[in-house]
């Protein structure tokens, strides 16, 4: 079994723009973004902090760290999944978010786990 069998995380995000809370003209964009976590690996993996990279789609970037994900830090066991949703605002219509998790295996190994880059767009705004 390779290191990276071992620890197999998986990332799948989806995103929902907020009409109702966001103001077009006070520059307000909200959006919320469900995301889940799979153990495809073979070893217990608790998800221990965040780092976000959150881009305004004007050239601002805003980085976000914090412990766990909406004040829990799950422990997946193989083949467990964990489902959250979150929300950020952002100053114009089209942006993006990425980022990692960081993570302790049950044997004591720490990694890292990619958050893929996804699109935050207001409807009508992407072809």
């Amino acid at each position: 079994m390779t290191e990276e069998k071992k620890y197999e995380i998986d990332v799948t995000v989806r995103t929902l723009y907020l009409p109702d809370q966001s103001d077009e003209e006070a520059d307000r964009h909200v959006f919320a973004y469900t995301i889940t976590i799979a153990n495809n690996g073979t070893v217990a993996s608790q998800l221990i902090s965040r780092h976000w990279i959150i881009d305004n789609g004007d050239g601002t970037t805003q980085e976000v760290r914090g412990l766990g994900v909406v004040g829990e830090q799950p422990l997946l066991k193989p083949g467990d999944s964990f489902e959250y949703t979150s929300g950020t605002v952002i100053s114009t219509s089209v942006g993006s978010m990425k980022g990692s998790y960081q993570m302790a295996a049950e044997d004591g190994y720490h990694f890292d786990v990619a958050i893929p880059e996804f699109i935050l767009s207001a409807p009508r705004i992407l072809h």
